[in-house]
């Protein structure tokens, strides 16, 4: 319905009052009522009232959050909207609450407030009346309603005209009068409660077409940014599914029809058939064929016969000739890599780098890389994004825990139940030479009696050995160098040099909070409820709740966590909506009369004003994800930031640490008693940071005095009747490496001064006992932990500036960098003020020169 000179409202409305939106004349809105007040207005008028009168109610936007307990009622809002209850739903959890269905009528003014209990009751003047427009559109207003029309047809026109509802929003374009139309559609198109607001304060005709123009030209801007993002498939991707389903793989057929050969027998003249048109290299040939006249000698009771048998058939199988043809369409890759992962820039140009070279020379080995980055980040899922970028087939061998070199290699065939390594195998799996392997975890390979496999892997993964690989169980050389070999590992620490040597490094480092956000939008959400069964009219999570998932119900560098919260979401509202499902068909039995009398009732208005109820009117409304679900979901928040909690006194500073799951902020406590001189160290630390902490003690003790740190006592030297306690929290984590060394030193200089290192600096950095700071590794996680956090400035060593290029640019405008080559500006920067007595003159030269 809407706004009309048909309509006529009470002069005395009850009020409902609601923060959830802005209901229009003429929109449909499911209100849920849950305060004390509407809960007694729900049940003394809409429940017990009988005529029509009794159901139509004011709505007022409450602009401010909802006070449950309040007993005094909040400020109103000068205009409202007069409404017909439609339907009315109870339920009893998570507690009791109604859920309403009404239609706005038309626009009031509360004139007086006449009662505020049980609910507000409020003189009202009703404020729309039907204002023509003009029958010629020369006026502002009629060029206004003019332009509003043509807007709004463009924005229909942009959708999909098979969906029922916006073929009947077209009808209701032509049949609406122009009038009615701002309201109609502001409701509809995405806008704020703030803009809806000053929509209903719009009393002027004139005024309200000129406040909702701007919303509709922006909906249509939108749309069409969406349907550039959502076109069909370009030339370009439609030669790559093409080339994919004809003639990418040309020995498949053959692979077939050699296959169903099969069953015409199992004599040795259809296996040395097969042997023979296998194009197989000659060496291969001479063995196969040698085997095969032993074969043919051999009674098929012996033992033997089986496994050569077996042996032959596994030569045949191999694709020792068979291949796929790139796709080596570099426009169409980047597309096929843009929309499969968001970021990985580097890893995405690595691929178009050999797609490039692969044009200029037909013959190009196959790279070896390696993938290194925390867990959860992509890795594996890139290496098979590169194989349906490229056209060929994928195979991932899971190295984790492999600790016999005969999975790479294979058994000789002399022992008993002798199969082909891993490599072999997946050769036959995929039926073709050129493929693209994945060995996954390839940081985590065991070592054991039977031999290294990190060791066999060096044959495999060497570009100037793998033409001539040779397989345990083949005994003959097959080549390698066609397949692209991409290994996925956390950290290099644990692979053996020789073999980090033969492969291209490329780290994969953490992703920022924007780039989780937009990676949950466009992959994570929509397969998490494709997973579920749930559709995007069902569930709606906001940017801004996927954000608080990210940083208080997750810490990591990947999306695994991530994932598995928004999963869990679903879950939640699995129930809800399978709940509602039983519910509503209850709900529509015992409201059909209710709402078909209603339905009679407002026959005063025209066809046209139904038709807008009714398309305003959504059967499901979708559940969206504010903080008060996340939290009845998801339970209370895991992880809170206490950084300016716990720097309130002296002796604690922030460092920053690298792990193999990224970045993190590392806390250092220090504490001084009287002893002997004693310094503890307690935290898991080894032997590196230990000598760290000597570093740190030795270079405070020798620059005393420059720095005014005294003990308890007043003495110049800092541990004279005095014993120091250093912890690393948290206690049961094994911590080591050099980069704690000018955390400890502000930390311990904190301790001696008995100043505060300010509450948002973190740093990281190598000392030596001269006080030069030297550079560390792992930055660009270490950066994106201290952003997490909270943090703003950031002490790095100077040789660490390179570093800095790799850091999103809109992460360096928000962090203050300060690149310190010394002890000394490493204080200066951690103190608010500096730190006094900066002269020390080894290191600064323009004082050495004067001495």
């Amino acid at each position: 319905m809407s706004s009309s000179g048909g309509i006529q409202i009470p002069g005395r409305l009850p009020l409902l009052l609601t923060h959830e939106g802005v209901l229009l004349p003429g929109a449909t809105m499911r209100i849920s009522v849950d305060t004390a007040r509407n809960m007694q207005l729900v049940k003394s008028r809409l429940l017990k009232g009988t005529s029509l009168k009794s159901t139509i109610i004011g709505v007022i936007p409450n602009t401010k959050d909802p006070d449950h307990d309040s007993e005094e009622l909040p400020t109103l809002h000068s205009i409202g909207t007069a409404g017909l209850a439609v339907q009315v739903v109870g339920s009893n959890w998570p507690k009791p609450h109604y859920t309403l269905l009404i239609t706005g009528l038309c626009r009031f003014r509360v004139a007086q407030l006449l009662k505020e209990r049980p609910f507000p009751l409020a003189e009202v003047v009703q404020l729309d009346q039907l204002e023509q427009l003009p029958n010629a559109p020369d006026g502002e207003l009629g060029e206004l309603g003019e332009r509003f029309y043509q807007a709004a047809v463009q924005l229909v026109g942009m959708l999909d005209m098979s969906v029922p509802v916006v073929a009947k929003l077209r009808r209701m374009l032509d049949s609406l009068p122009r009038e009615t139309l701002p309201d109609v559609l502001a409701s509809m198109i995405r806008t704020t409660n703030k803009e809806k607001l000053q929509v209903l304060d719009a009393v002027s005709l004139e005024e309200r077409f000129k406040k909702t123009l701007p919303l509709l030209s922006r909906q249509i801007e939108g749309l069409k940014l969406l349907q550039k993002t959502r076109k069909p498939r370009s030339d370009d991707d439609k030669k790559v599914l093409a080339g994919r389903k004809g003639g990418v793989f040309p020995g498949r057929q053959f692979f077939l029809d050699e296959e169903a050969e099969d069953d015409d027998g199992d004599d040795t003249t259809v296996l040395e058939r097969k042997v023979k048109g296998a194009n197989m290299p000659e060496p291969a040939l001479r063995v196969c064929l040698k085997e095969l006249k032993r074969l043919k000698k051999m009674p098929q009771s012996m033992p033997e016969y089986a496994l050569t048998r077996n042996y032959l058939e596994l030569m045949v199988e191999l694709p020792w000739s068979k291949s796929t043809t790139d796709c080596l369409d570099i426009r169409a890759a980047r597309v096929l890599l843009d929309n499969d992962h968001y970021a990985m820039e580097k890893l995405k140009r690595r691929v178009l780098e050999y797609l490039a070279v692969r044009q200029l020379k037909s013959t190009l080995k196959g790279p070896i890389l390696c993938f290194v980055g925390p867990p959860g980040v992509g890795k594996t899922s890139v290496g098979r994004s590169i194989a349906r970028t490229l056209g060929r087939e994928f195979h991932r061998i899971a190295l984790g825990g492999v600790c016999d070199q005969s999975d790479i290699r294979g058994h000789r065939r002399t022992y008993v139940g002798s199969m082909p390594g891993r490599i072999i195998n997946g050769l036959k799996t995929v039926g073709v030479n050129n493929p693209v392997f994945l060995l996954d975890e390839v940081d985590k390979l065991g070592k054991s009696l039977q031999g290294d496999p990190a060791a066999a892997l060096l044959e495999v993964l060497d570009p100037e050995q793998n033409h001539s690989f040779t397989d345990h169980y083949l005994n003959v050389a097959f080549d390698l160098s066609q397949v692209l070999f991409i290994a996925t590992a956390n950290t290099t620490a644990s692979i053996p040099p020789a073999l980090l040597d033969r492969m291209e490094v490329l780290q994969v480092p953490g992703y920022t909070q924007e780039e989780k956000v937009e990676i949950a939008h466009r992959h994570l959400i929509p397969h998490q409820l494709e997973q579920h069964g749930l559709t995007p009219q069902q569930l709606q999570i906001p940017p801004h709740t996927t954000q608080d998932i990210i940083s208080r119900y997750t810490r990591e560098a990947g999306v695994r966590s991530l994932e598995r919260k928004i999963g869990a979401i679903c879950r939640a509202v699995a129930v809800k909506v399978a709940e509602g499902h039983k519910m509503s068909k209850q709900e529509s039995s015992s409201h059909q009369q209710g709402q078909l009398a209603a339905e009679e009732k407002e026959t005063g208005g025209d066809e046209a004003q139904k038709e807008s109820a009714d398309l305003t009117a959504p059967p499901e409304m979708p559940i969206l994800i504010d903080p008060t679900a996340l939290k009845d979901i998801l339970g209370p928040p895991l992880f809170e930031m206490e950084v300016s909690e716990r720097l309130t006194l002296p002796g604690v500073a922030i460092g920053l640490a690298w792990t193999p799951l990224g970045g993190e902020i590392m806390f250092v406590e220090a504490s001084r008693m009287e002893g002997d001189g004693q310094l503890t160290l307690t935290g898991q630390l080894g032997d590196v940071m230990k000598e760290s902490a000597h570093l740190a003690i030795s270079w405070l003790r020798s620059n005393a005095k420059l720095y005014q740190l005294t003990n308890t006592a007043g003495h110049l030297d800092p541990m004279e009747g005095t014993d120091i306690h250093l912890h690393f929290p948290a206690g049961a984590v094994t911590k080591d490496g050099p980069s704690a060394g000018v955390t400890i030193v502000t930390c311990l200089a904190s301790l001696f001064s008995g100043r505060l290192v300010r509450s948002d600096v973190a740093m990281t950095g190598e000392i030596t006992l001269r006080g030069l700071v030297l550079p560390v590794g792992g930055i660009k996680d270490k950066v994106l932990a201290a952003h997490r956090a909270g943090l703003k400035r950031l002490i790095i060593p100077k040789r660490n500036e390179k570093d800095l290029e790799e850091i999103p640019a809109h992460i360096r405008e928000e962090l203050d960098f300060v690149a310190a080559s010394s002890v000394d500006q490493v204080l200066n920067a951690a103190f608010s003020g500096g730190f006094p007595a900066t002269t020390n003159p080894l290191t600064h030269p323009h004082l050495a020169s004067k001495l």
